[in-house]
C-alpha cells in the first residue's frame, strides 16, 4: 500500500450502476431521550405449482438406508421465492447425517427439484442461497415430495433451531433428529398460520408454507409472501422475527402493521387491523418483474438509439442532454405519462450533465449499454398507493448496486414516478465495525441511521442554515454543512460538530467478554444515549424520519424517509459478515507503524499525482468477502488536514473489485487538505489518514461500513 503513486486520477465513478442515481428512501437518529419508537406495525403473501431439474451429489457414506426407507427415484421439489421467484438460487439438501443429498439450482419461476440417493436419511434441511440472502426449510420424511423454501419457512426453521439461527439446525437434526419430526413440523406451522390469521383470510390463502403447491406469480400464497417482509436475526441465543404486512399507510409517518418475537416464544397474532388493509394486488411480483424487464430492454439499446444530446467533449463515449432526448420508446415507456421528464427523484431529473450528473445519467453513457436489472421486490407503500421496489443492477463490469425507486401503478402497469423531493436524502440503518489495526482488543461495532444528505447540491441556491432531523421517538437533530465533509454533520448537544452524519444508538467491542463501553477507547467519537439490545429489538422495521431543510431566506422543505429495516441489535451485529482485510494487506498496513493520530503525508512531488493506493504489495488484493456478505461498492479515507480541518475522500469501485485507488478532492474553499499547483489535487504534507472504510449495502437495506483505523485509541 502506497499514498503516492504515478498513476494519473479517474474521476468518473467505476460503477455505471451508481450512476443511474435511483435512490428513494433511508433513515435516521434521535437526541434526547432514547430512540425508541412511538408506534410499530405488519407482514403478506401468494400461491403456484412446481418443476425443474438439478443435479445429485451420492453420499459417500452408503450404509443405513434413511429413516423412512427413501424409494428409488423419489424426488424432491418446491418453489423458492420470496413473493419474486428466488431465481437462479442454490440448493443444497441436507440429511440427517450431514451430508448434501441435493445440490442444485432454482429455474427463473424459483422452481426446483432433485432425485434423493437411496441412502437418504431423514430430517432433511433445505437451503436457498442467492448472493448475502438465505432461505431454509425443512422436512420430517426423505420419501421426497414438496418442500418450499421461503421467508416463512425460514421462520419455522429458526424456531425448531435450538440457538433460533436456522444454518444450525443442520447440526442439531444430527445429534437430535427428534427436533424434526412430523409433529414438530405440523406445530410451528399451525402456530403461524394462527398468527397470521387475519391476513390469510383477507388474501384468501390456505397453503401449507412448507408442503403446499404454488406458483411465483404473485396470486395465492405467492401474494401473501409478496405482501410480507421477514426478517429472523439470530443473536446467538435465539433469533429475533418480525412479520410486517406491506400495506398502503393512512399517513406518510404511518406505523407499519407488525409482529416481532423471539424464535424461542409463543407468536403473536397480526393486529386486527390488517383485516382491512389495503395490500398489493394479485399478480404484483410479475409486474414488478416487468417492470426492471423493461428498463433492461431500454439498456439493451446501442447508447445513439437510447439518446440524443450533444458529445460529452470530455468522453466521446457518453452524452450530455436532458429527459427531452431520451429517444428511445423502450426508454421513454418507462415513466409515468411515457415522458422521463415527468420523473423527480432526489432532486435528480432525468439527463446527465458534463459532471456526469442527473437521474439515470446511466442511459446517457456507453458504459452503461447491457446494464441487467434484476431482483425486484416491494419494499413498502407510499400513503397515495405508490411502491418503493428494491433491485439490484450488474453492469458489464462486474459491479453490483442493490438499489431503491418509486413506481406507480397506472392501468396495471408500473410507471417510474421518483419520490418527487427536491433534495436528496437517505436514512439507512447501518452498522459500523471500527477495526484497530494497532489496538484489535478495542475494535467495537456500533449500529447507528446513517443521515445522508449531501453538501454539495445546496451550492447555488439560498444558503442552508441547517437540516433538521426528526427521529421516529419525536427526538430532533441538527445537522448542518462541515468544512470537509460530502455530507451534513449532526451537532452534539452543545452545538459543536460531530463531524459525523452517524446518530451511533447503541456499541459494544467486539469481544463480548470485554466489558465497558467503547466510548472509553475513543471519547471524541459522538454517541447519543445508549440503547440495551432489549431497546433494539422494539425498534419498528419500517421507522419513520422526518427531514427539514431551513435556508438563509426564510423558506424551507420537508421530506419523510421511511427505512425498510431496523438496526441490528449488537448481539446480532457480532454475528454479520462482512468485507476484511487480506492477511497480506493486514501486516502490510500494520508495518507502516503511523503516529498516534494516523499515517502522514509528506511533502507531494510537483507535477504528481498524490493518490492512496490501497493495493498490498505486488498490486495484489486488500480486501476479501466472505460468503454471504455484501461486497463494497466504495472505498472512503478519513483524516485531517496539517491545520486540523477534517476531511473524506471516497472512491466507488465494482462489487467485484478487491482493491482501489483514492484521489484528493476538496469539498470546499475551507477544507485544505489538498493542494493544486498543477492539472490535479494533491495531498497537502502533514495531512493526516485516519481510516480506510469499505461501504456495503446488503439486500436488505443494512449499510456495512468496515473501517480500519490507523491511529491509537485511548487504552
Amino acid at each position: 500500500m502506497s499514498l503516492r503513486t504515478l498513476t494519473p486520477p479517474t474521476r468518473y465513478a467505476l460503477s455505471t450502476a451508481l450512476l443511474l442515481s435511483l435512490a428513494a428512501c433511508g433513515g435516521g437518529g434521535s437526541s434526547g431521550g432514547g430512540f425508541l419508537p412511538v408506534a410499530s406495525g405488519g407482514t403478506g403473501a401468494a400461491a403456484g405449482t412446481t418443476g425443474t431439474t438439478g443435479t445429485t451429489n451420492t453420499p459417500s457414506d452408503t450404509g443405513a438406508g434413511s429413516d423412512t426407507g427413501t424409494p428409488a427415484g423419489a424426488t424432491l421439489s418446491g418453489i423458492a421465492a420470496t413473493g419474486a421467484a428466488f431465481a437462479g438460487a442454490k440448493i443444497t439438501v441436507v440429511d440427517q447425517r450431514g451430508i448434501t443429498v441435493c445440490d442444485t439450482v432454482t429455474d427463473a419461476k424459483g422452481a426446483y427439484a432433485c432425485t434423493l440417493p437411496a441412502a437418504t436419511k431423514a430430517p432433511l434441511v433445505v437451503i436457498a442461497t442467492r448472493d448475502d440472502q438465505t432461505l431454509y426449510s425443512t422436512t420430517a420424511s426423505a420419501t421426497g415430495g414438496n418442500v418450499n423454501v421461503t421467508p416463512l419457512t425460514t421462520v419455522i426453521v429458526s424456531r425448531l433451531s435450538p440457538d433460533g439461527d436456522p444454518a444450525s439446525l443442520v447440526g442439531a437434526i444430527a445429534t437430535n433428529p427428534g427436533a424434526v419430526t412430523e409433529t414438530t413440523v405440523k406445530a410451528q406451522v399451525a402456530e403461524l398460520i394462527a398468527a397470521l390469521k387475519p391476513l390469510l383470510t383477507l388474501i384468501g390463502d390456505a397453503v401449507d408454507p412448507i408442503s403446499g403447491a404454488f406458483s411465483a406469480d404473485g396470486s395465492g400464497h405467492d401474494r401473501l409472501l409478496d405482501s410480507i417482509a421477514v426478517s429472523v436475526r439470530p443473536d446467538g441465543a435465539a433469533a429475533n422475527i418480525e412479520i410486517t404486512v406491506k400495506a398502503v399507510p393512512d399517513a406518510s409517518d404511518g406505523a407499519p402493521l407488525s409482529i416481532s418475537f423471539r424464535s424461542d416464544a409463543t407468536l403473536p397474532v397480526l393486529p386486527p387491523a390488517v383485516a382491512t388493509a389495503e395490500l398489493v394486488p394479485s399478480g404484483a411480483s410479475l409486474n414488478i418483474a416487468a417492470l426492471f424487464a423493461r428498463m433492461e430492454q431500454c439498456f439493451a439499446l446501442p447508447l445513439n438509439e437510447r439518446v440524443g444530446g450533444t458529445v460529452d467533449p470530455k468522453n466521446a463515449n457518453a452524452r450530455i442532454g436532458t429527459a427531452d432526448d431520451v429517444l428511445a420508446a423502450a426508454c421513454r415507456t418507462l415513466f409515468v405519462g411515457d415522458n422521463p421528464g415527468t420523473f423527480l427523484n432526489n432532486g435528480a431529473k432525468v439527463g446527465r450533465n458534463a459532471s456526469n450528473q442527473g437521474a439515470f445519467a446511466g442511459m446517457f453513457r456507453n458504459g452503461a449499454t447491457g446494464l441487467k436489472v434484476d431482483r425486484g421486490q416491494l419494499s413498502y407503500f407510499r400513503p397515495n398507493g405508490d411502491l418503493v421496489l428494491s433491485y439490484r443492477t450488474v453492469d458489464t463490469a462486474g459491479g453490483v448496486q442493490n438499489q431503491s425507486i418509486v413506481a406507480r401503478n397506472v392501468d396495471g402497469t408500473l410507471k417510474l414516478i421518483g419520490n418527487g423531493y427536491s433534495y436528496s436524502v437517505s436514512v439507512l440503518p447501518t452498522v459500523q465495525d471500527r477495526d484497530f489495526l494497532y489496538a484489535p482488543a478495542s475494535s467495537y461495532l456500533n449500529v447507528s441511521y446513517d443521515v445522508s444528505i449531501p453538501s454539495a447540491q445546496f451550492k447555488g441556491t439560498s444558503p442552508l442554515v441547517q437540516a433538521l432531523v426528526t427521529a421516529p421517538d419525536k427526538s430532533i437533530y441538527t445537522y448542518k454543512v462541515g468544512s470537509g465533509n460530502a455530507n451534513l454533520v449532526v451537532d452534539r448537544p452543545n452545538g459543536t460538530s460531530a463531524n459525523t452524519s452517524l446518530l451511533r444508538i447503541a456499541a459494544g467491542y467486539r469481544n463480548a467478554a470485554r466489558g465497558g463501553h467503547p466510548s472509553a477507547s475513543e471519547p471524541n467519537a459522538f454517541f447519543l444515549p445508549q440503547l440495551s439490545d432489549d431497546d433494539l429489538r422494539k425498534l419498528p422495521e419500517q421507522g419513520v424520519f422526518t427531514v427539514e431543510l431551513k435556508f438563509e431566506d426564510g423558506s424551507s422543505v420537508t421530506q419523510t424517509h421511511r427505512t425498510t429495516t431496523r438496526v441490528p441489535t449488537i448481539a446480532e451485529a457480532r454475528l454479520r459478515k462482512m468485507a476484511d482485510l487480506t492477511p497480506a494487506m493486514r501486516a502490510e498496513l500494520i508495518a507502516e507503524v503511523p503516529g498516534p493520530q494516523g499515517m502522514v503525508f509528506d511533502a507531494p512531488q510537483p507535477n504528481e499525482p498524490s493518490v492512496v493506493d490501497f493495493s498490498a504489495n505486488g498490486d495484489t488484493d486488500a480486501w476479501t468477502v466472505p460468503a454471504g456478505a455484501p461486497a463494497p461498492v466504495a472505498l472512503t479515507i478519513f483524516g485531517k488536514s496539517a491545520n486540523g480541518i477534517s476531511y473524506e475522500d471516497r472512491t466507488d469501485v465494482a462489487g467485484s473489485a478487491r482493491k482501489a485507488k483514492v484521489y484528493c478532492t476538496a469539498a470546499s474553499d475551507l477544507d485544505d487538505h489538498c493542494t493544486k499547483p498543477g492539472d490535479f489535487e494533491l495531498f497537502n504534507a502533514g495531512t493526516t489518514l485516519t481510516l480506510f472504510q469499505l461501504s456495503a449495502t446488503d439486500a436488505l437495506g443494512v449499510l456495512n461500513l468496515k473501517g480500519f483505523a490507523t491511529y491509537m485509541p485511548v487504552q
